[in-house]
């Protein structure tokens, strides 16, 4: 079942319009990207954590968000250790895991309805060859794919480490891309029964 990241709230950054929260989250990627230093990581750091406090949202809810993507984390920092050192390994993975945090601080106070509308409201001036739908039906399908994902993430390896094989990796990614292109298959088939319509 497709579910929605969405976390019920009241705050401002609830509130706020859809494509504001984006682009300042594009704005924050950007800047961290290309100011690599640790006064900028820090600072960006700094206002993930306040965005949090400021939505409401609990400690769990940034570590859940997180916890997908662990291994890459870890593979990154043991990979940027044997290359770059300590400090640069520490750096990396701390900058990916702050723009993770941030990236879920946005999906957490924005309903993907009304993502999808501010995307729609955004191409309204787009030449009339761009499918307009086709796009807002894309981002709709990623925005709401990614709990799912994360869903049968958690079932594969639940079920694996009750089995003895938390540690292997095959054994948890094969039945997950499994289940995963499954899954895309049943949301294929029915989105290709409701015809979706042209413009």
């Amino acid at each position: 079942m497709l579910s929605d990241l969405y976390i019920a709230g009241d705050s401002p950054l609830h509130r706020a319009p859809p494509g504001r929260k984006l682009l300042a989250l594009f704005v924050l990627c950007t800047l961290v990207f290309l100011l690599s230093h640790w006064a900028v990581l820090s600072l960006a750091v700094a206002l993930v954590v306040f965005g949090y406090a400021r939505a409401g949202l609990a400690p769990r809810h940034a570590v859940a968000a997180l916890r997908p993507a662990v291994p890459v984390l870890a593979l990154i920092f043991v990979v940027q250790l044997w290359l770059a050192g300590p400090s640069q390994a520490a750096f990396v993975a701390l900058r990916l895991a702050c723009l993770l945090a941030a990236a879920a601080l946005v999906t957490s106070t924005t309903r993907a309805s009304e993502f999808i509308e501010g995307i729609l409201a955004g191409l309204k001036h787009a030449p009339g060859w761009v499918p307009k739908d086709k796009i807002a039906l894309a981002m709709s399908l990623v925005w709401r794919f990614i709990p799912l994902v994360r869903g049968i993430f958690d079932e594969v390896r639940e079920a694996q480490h009750a089995r003895g094989q938390g540690r292997n990796l095959r054994a948890l990614l094969v039945p997950m891309v499994v289940r995963t292109l499954k899954s895309a298959d049943e949301i294929a088939e029915a989105i290709e029964a409701r015809s979706l319509p042209e413009r």
